[in-house]
């Protein structure tokens, strides 16, 4: 029995902690452009002018 406490106060600090980081990323403007790298794949990139000589 005292193994299940223990397991659930260790899920509970993980669980915490996971929700420290999410909101540390969600703060730090992580999450702020989210349109932008879905569109980015459609557009070519330049070829450098290395290779066109």
């Amino acid at each position: 029995m005292e193994v299940i406490f223990l397991l659930i106060a260790i899920s509970i600090v993980a669980a915490v902690g996971f929700l420290a980081a999410f909101l540390w990323a969600v703060r730090s403007g992580q999450y702020d452009d989210d349109q932008t790298p879905a569109m980015r794949i459609l557009f070519d990139e330049k070829q450098s002018t290395e290779t066109n000589k």
